[in-house]
């Protein structure tokens, strides 16, 4: 009798520990999200499913073009590429991204710009266009979808703060043939 008590206290330990370590990495290390809408179009797909990195940004500053989850206005998670960092100015002109009046290669954006067969993917628009700002806020970045034409991004909702942003998005899981490092 008591090897089959310290056997059932050995599985209560394990299942306490396992539902600690789960609570663990879920809240502090990674969590997993689902794509709603086509704004990231073609790189992310409606419906895949991600997990998102939350300590990576803990242990570095987010870099242009990071593909990052964030707390939204009116309480909604978005899925948006960072285009802008903090002090730099943003300009789209003739479908071009210049950050502080250099133009910059968005590879990501050619097989959309493609299938829209030489229409404007990206509308002209200055950073103080949009905002009261000249440049990126401090601890703030300027975040797009990359389908410019169907995303609702920081033209709409203004600069995203850091504190806001709750990972980088890492690895599409599902469905199986979108299994992928996102770039």
């Amino acid at each position: 009798m008591k090897k089959e008590k310290s056997e059932s206290w050995e599985w209560v330990k394990a299942i306490v520990i396992a539902l600690i370590l789960a609570f663990v990495i879920r809240t502090f290390m990674f969590a997993s999200v689902v794509v709603d809408g086509e704004s990231m179009q073609p790189t992310l797909e409606p419906n895949d499913k991600m997990i998102v990195n939350k300590i990576g940004l803990q242990l570095s500053e987010p870099e242009r073009f990071d593909i990052v989850v964030f707390h939204a206005p009116g309480g909604n998670d978005y899925i948006k590429r960072i285009i802008g960092l903090p002090g730099e100015e943003v300009e789209y002109r003739d479908d071009i991204l210049y950050i502080n009046q250099e133009p910059v290669a968005e590879p990501f954006l050619d097989e959309l710009k493609v299938s829209y067969s030489g229409e404007i993917l990206t509308g002209d628009f200055t950073l103080a266009d949009l905002t009261s700002e000249s440049v990126v806020p401090e601890d703030s970045y300027f975040v797009m979808g990359d389908n410019r034409r169907r995303s609702k991004d920081s033209r709409d909702i203004g600069p995203i703060h850091k504190q806001d942003i709750i990972g980088g998005a890492s690895l599409t899981f599902w469905p199986i043939e979108n299994i992928k490092f996102t770039e």
